[in-house]
């Protein structure tokens, strides 16, 4: 039960600026459920439930650390994949136009977690949030 403080903490306890950010790479994520069909999907969903898994034992040991943003390193390899091979525009428009906002979206975080654990990394280990 505690691994959802952490979920509880982004929505609830960061900066607005922050917490609307959070929700729309959550639910630019949760797409993936309206193409379950696709290796697109079925990968970022992997990638997520992997993430997810590190983040919370990274919790469960440290607390709200900016290390948890490691957990989204999975991302790395499905975004470079997906970058590599596009859906066709043609064949599923919206496919296309998820990928397109799933590379967006989960390259910018990629981005600040990397701030966050090199801030981590030069000493900055004290949780910054609490549930």
């Amino acid at each position: 039960m505690r691994a959802f403080e952490i979920l509880w903490i982004v929505l609830f306890r960061f900066h607005w600026v922050a917490r609307i950010w959070a929700i729309l790479l959550i639910l630019v994520n949760l797409a993936a459920l309206l193409f379950l069909d696709t290796y697109c999907a079925k990968a970022c969903l992997l990638a997520a439930a992997a993430g997810i898994a590190v983040m919370i034992a990274i919790y469960l040991k440290h607390g709200f650390v900016r290390l948890l943003g490691i957990g989204h390193a999975f991302w790395i390899p499905m975004l470079a994949w997906f970058a590599w091979d596009l859906p066709d525009a043609s064949e599923n428009h919206a496919l296309f136009v998820w990928v397109l906002l799933l590379i967006l979206f989960n390259s910018i975080s990629l981005v600040i977690d990397a701030l966050d654990v090199t801030r981590y990394l030069r000493g900055e280990r004290a949780p910054f949030y609490r549930w």
